[in-house]
């Protein structure tokens, strides 16, 4: 009999042992597939239980930095030296895009035209009003409201608002100059919003509005996005085929610890603010941690791509989740 009790012993504890939990956290912006992901991937995979919690870029940052979660979510992305500094690897997953929402009265989806100029002097608070000469002037068949111009911004450390300043610091020399780019900044003019959902919340709530937010966020909450001026003078409304098309011009094979841009990128179709999502792990995770963690990025390249896309995200090239794989 203590021998059968003992046998059942060690079949328990090896069940134990075979049962892995990956906690993940960070980024909003690439929540919405995450916890996609996560939810199937759990339960294709018995063995295994990934969760992702949507804290923002800097919580996401600061949580693996201290080892409380297995991986974290960044759309910040950390140069090689930071990464080599902190002990940590950085993977891309996955291409979006950041589109400008605003709450108008009679105003649809894709009609606003916003250009370079006006869009960073909106954030300057340079441009108060919707009545404005120059918002006009871009868009002379819509009827724009005199009405107060309501900037929302995030209020948290937020790698939307790095890929959002990071742009605006290449399409605005005073921008650059006073505010400058990352996902905390001292912003001239505006209210705050809690993570993309608060951004969308607050416009949806006042005549007037105008944010920034990740693409599925907006479709989502029914907002209206406005066309922007690229890179090549076009205006485009945002789209998978024009974060596609932003997402073509990175050169992955010379992209130290895979520390990439994509905003402002040329091209007649880009979408200006496109950004790429991240996950950080550390290099002192256990072998167990990471073997599982390299089973679900893996999963997530491949099976979970179908999903990415549906959720209006660019999936990765096979030759850039070929270097991925290499890297891990």
């Amino acid at each position: 009999m203590f021998k059968n009790i003992l046998i059942s012993m060690v079949c328990l504890s090896a069940v134990a042992q075979a049962e892995t939990t990956l906690l993940g956290a960070g980024a909003s912006f690439p929540a919405p597939v995450y916890q996609k992901w996560t939810y199937t991937y759990s339960k294709e995979n018995p063995g295994t239980t990934v969760t992702y919690q949507s804290v923002g870029s800097g919580a996401g940052i600061n949580q693996i930095k201290s080892g409380t979660v297995d991986f974290a979510g960044s759309d910040n992305p950390l140069t090689l030296q930071q990464q080599n500094e902190g002990g940590l690897v950085q993977v891309p997953m996955l291409t979006g895009g950041v589109v400008v929402i605003v709450n108008l009265p009679g105003v649809k989806d894709g009609q606003l035209k916003l250009s370079k100029d006006v869009l960073s002097r909106i954030y300057l608070g340079k441009i108060t009003n919707w009545g404005d000469p120059a918002i006009k002037a871009l868009n002379p068949k819509l009827k724009l409201p005199k009405l107060k111009i309501t900037v929302v911004r995030r209020s948290d450390s937020s790698g939307t608002s790095f890929i959002f300043t990071n742009y605006l610091s290449k399409i605005s020399a005073d921008w650059k100059k006073t505010v400058g780019q990352g996902s905390s900044v001292k912003w001239p003019v505006g209210i705050g919003g809690q993570k993309n959902p608060g951004v969308c919340n607050n416009v949806s709530k006042i005549r007037g509005a105008i944010g920034y937010t990740e693409y599925t966020y907006a479709v989502e909450s029914k907002l209206a996005c406005a066309q922007l001026e690229n890179a090549d003078g076009q205006f485009v409304a945002p789209s998978q085929t024009s974060f596609t098309a932003a997402a073509a011009a990175a050169d992955w094979k010379n992209a130290p610890g895979f520390y990439m841009e994509l905003t402002n990128v040329p091209g007649a179709g880009s979408w200006p603010i496109t950004g790429v999502t991240y996950v950080l792990t550390r290099k002192d995770a256990p072998a167990d941690k990471k073997a599982a963690l390299r089973d679900y990025f893996l999963w997530c390249y491949t099976k979970g791509s179908a999903d990415a896309s549906k959720l209006n995200y660019v999936p990765l090239p096979k030759d850039v989740v070929n270097l991925v794989k290499t890297n891990l």
